[in-house]
């Protein structure tokens, strides 16, 4: 009898392990494929900046939408930048108000801060939420960025349409995917004058740090089957996803790379591959901090740097 149970308990605690482990599998690769939403929790006229509601297509036709913040003094205008904003984020940045940031150590990013310091610059400013993220239309699976270079694309076309803007003077900053995103569609376009990529990573790099720091072993232990979940489901293989490769065919318009020194999550080494593959790669600027957010914060408190570049940039 004492050995029945046993096994008994041995057969129910197995199957409590490999419950949660599936579990955990399936929340990580829904986050991957089709991420819950963040909704936008203010707008701009909350820092008293005039904007336009916009919507417009990605290269690849997915329905985007943003917001358009006009220079204070249009005939004045030094440029206009594009923000492009990180994964599980929307176009405000990241609200950090859930669980998973609780766990993560997340911070809240408020891009509307930095979109507020260019505008006070004179720059205009565009605002939008990449494709399954904010307000944009779905479009499974999150690709890193891959796919995401249609929606900065699209928003590079966008801006063509606009008689109010000077099309030889257009910037971008990307943050995480958004910064991948950027690497990915500079070889296809030259309407990008200056760039600035922040926390820029290699899919599958960032994969192994995020388990294994959110997780440990136990998060090592089921990466490979997230990975097989999400090209499964996505169509998509994680390791396949290489801005590196799409960077170097970038030209020569000038990035500046920014990261953390000691980011968990992404790798100096892996950001100073991108950097060397990126013809015009500049940089990076080193940030102190263990977190991954810490790049992206530090432009937010020290909008300085940025503004500097474009202005040198953009002549």
């Amino acid at each position: 009898m004492t050995f029945r149970r046993v096994l008994k308990l041995l057969s129910l605690l197995f199957g409590f392990v490999v419950g949660i482990s599936a579990a955990a599998v399936a929340y990580f690769t829904r986050r991957m494929v089709a991420p819950a939403r963040q909704p936008l929790w203010t707008s701009p006229s909350q820092m008293g900046l005039d904007f336009e509601n916009v919507q417009f297509p990605a290269m690849d036709s997915v329905r985007l939408s943003g917001w358009f913040i006009p220079a204070r003094v249009a005939e004045q205008a030094k440029g206009t930048i594009i923000l492009a904003h990180g994964w599980l984020w929307n176009r405000l940045g990241d609200a950090a108000a859930d669980l998973a940031a609780d766990i993560s150590g997340t911070t809240p990013i408020e891009l509307l801060r930095l979109a507020h310091a260019l505008n006070y610059e004179n720059y205009n400013v565009l605002m939008f939420d990449l494709r399954n993220h904010g307000e944009s239309a779905s479009h499974p699976p999150v690709t890193f960025g891959q796919l995401e270079s249609n929606d900065l694309l699209g928003a590079l076309a966008y801006l063509q349409t606009r008689p109010d803007i000077d099309k030889d003077r257009i910037g971008v900053v990307g943050f995480c995917i958004g910064a991948n995103a950027l690497l990915y569609a500079l070889p296809q376009t030259d309407q990008i004058r200056a760039a600035i990529a922040v926390g820029p990573s290699t899919a599958a790099v960032y994969a192994d740090r995020y388990a294994r720091d959110l997780l440990g072993m136990p998060g090592l232990a089921m990466l490979p089957f997230v990975k097989w979940a999400y090209s499964t489901i996505g169509g998509v293989r994680l390791d396949a996803l290489q801005p590196s490769f799409a960077a170097a065919g970038a030209g020569t318009t000038p990035v500046l790379f920014v990261q953390s020194q000691g980011d968990r999550w992404g790798s100096v080494e892996d950001v100073n591959r991108l950097r060397m593959a990126t013809p015009g790669g500049q940089g990076p600027i080193y940030v102190d901090g263990d977190h991954h957010y810490r790049s992206f914060q530090y432009l937010i408190d020290n909008p300085r740097p940025a503004l500097d570049f474009f202005e040198e940039q953009f002549g």
